[in-house]
């Protein structure tokens, strides 16, 4: 009997010790639209993904490639003239800004027509001018997105405007976005809360006074539950059609966390709220409370030293330098104080070696992500001399000398042998 009671008092002891060391991390948040992808844009890491592959209308959230071969196309302080067939390719009931035929703006206005307001007749404009046609211009944002690493987008139009043919996916939006946040002015497009356009030579008044789609953007101090502002969202872009649903890529910035969520097919709650807001909220928070940025190493940090067999005594204890940074994201309850790296050092590695040269590399693994970088030579590494092969060279040389030397020998013999022939 005292042994059974012993073997349960074990076996309740080692139950505790495995139930107190293991972590338990957040449960994911749940999202209620089609699409939903998250990512720490420091170190592209994902942290939530709900069919971010799939094709998916985008709406205006097609504006962001628009507004990223604007920017690379286009001075800002360029005129841009309206034309009567770009107004007149906006269905009804598509947003505008009152553009008027022949009206003359400056490729700035319209950025701002075309990310705040999201104005599909300035998005016509725009691509008019840059390419001559939508069909052309929509060539040119294909080809952008392919070579953004887009696979699976197809655009027709540069405003969103729908069609079946048109068409991409959150993963692909998240690419986009990534590039064109690093651009200055469209950082600054798309954190506009508001804009006027000036008067023009056809519009004489500057009444023409829009404000952001983007309610995560607009302070508003009231409870209610349709309060979408939230104060780390930095933009970017909206986008709603009939058959794309409530559509945003959005950002976020706190400390030294980075993150883009992309939200497409949102519908509304029972309650008649945007989930699309709500859906972004949610992630954003979720990561905020749950992830941190960590800094494992600094770039040309000496990670190892290593020795070099056939170097010279002087050079053979080489030094290794991380090439790059390595950052993760790392979920809170991670330790990452003790964390060891994989090192993996190049095939045969012997001497000589050039200080730079790429030794290796090493790995961190942390919450099952892995993040690696070059491993660089420190200093030169001088092979030292092999003294078998400079005796056999030694040896080479002195064999040749003396074959040089005894065939010079034997033809000035032969010389002075015909010399005396000659006398007698």
């Amino acid at each position: 009997m005292k042994k059974s009671k012993t073997l349960y008092c074990i076996l309740a002891i080692f139950i505790l010790l495995i139930t107190f060391n293991v972590t338990t991390y957040a449960k994911e948040p749940k999202i209620d639209s089609g699409s939903a992808l998250l990512i720490e844009t420091n170190t592209g890491r994902v942290l939530y993904d709900k069919n971010a592959d799939k094709i998916k209308y985008p709406a205006s959230t097609t504006k962001i490639l628009t507004a990223i071969l604007v920017l690379e196309k286009c001075k800002l302080d360029e005129i841009a003239t309206v034309s009567n067939s770009a107004l007149e390719s906006i269905p009804t009931g598509y947003v505008t800004c009152n553009l008027q035929p022949g009206e003359e703006l400056k490729i700035e206005d319209l950025l701002y027509a075309l990310m705040v307001k999201s104005a599909n007749d300035a998005a016509v404009v725009l691509a008019e001018h840059i390419a001559g046609s939508v069909d052309n211009f929509s060539e040119m944002m294909n080809s952008k997105a392919k070579e953004l690493g887009c696979e699976n987008t197809h655009f027709v139009n540069p405003n969103g405007i729908h069609s079946k043919d048109h068409y991409t996916t959150a993963h692909d939006l998240y690419l986009m976005a990534n590039y064109a946040m690093k651009n200055e002015m469209f950082r600054k497009l798309v954190s506009s809360t508001s804009y006027t356009l000036p008067a023009t030579n056809k519009y004489p008044n500057t009444d023409r006074t829009f404000t952001t789609t983007n309610e995560l953007l607009i302070v508003n101090n009231n409870t209610r539950d349709d309060n979408y502002y939230y104060k780390h969202a930095i933009g970017i872009k909206t986008g709603y059609t009939k058959q794309a649903g409530n559509c945003i890529v959005a950002g976020a910035v706190r400390d030294d966390l980075s993150f883009i969520a992309v939200i497409l097919d949102g519908g509304t709650t029972d309650n008649g709220l945007s989930e699309r807001y709500l859906d972004t909220i949610h992630l954003f928070d979720y990561a905020y409370d749950n992830f941190t940025l960590t800094k494992i190493k600094n770039e040309n940090n000496v990670v190892k030293t290593i020795e070099i067999e056939n170097a010279t005594k002087e050079t053979k204890n080489l030094d290794l330098l991380i090439k790059d940074s390595i950052t993760v994201i790392n979920n809170k309850e991670t330790n990452t104080e003790n964390l060891l790296p994989e090192i993996t050092l190049n095939a045969d590695l012997k001497a000589p070696i050039t200080k730079g040269d790429t030794v290796g590399t090493i790995k961190y693994v942390v919450d099952d992500i892995a993040y690696n970088s070059d491993l660089l030579a420190a200093s030169d590494v001088i092979q030292k001399p092999n003294y078998s092969t400079l005796i056999l060279v030694i040896g080479l040389i002195l064999l040749f000398l003396g074959i040089f030397i005894t065939f010079f020998s034997k033809k000035n013999h032969r010389k002075k042998y015909k010399r005396r022939a000659r006398r007698y």
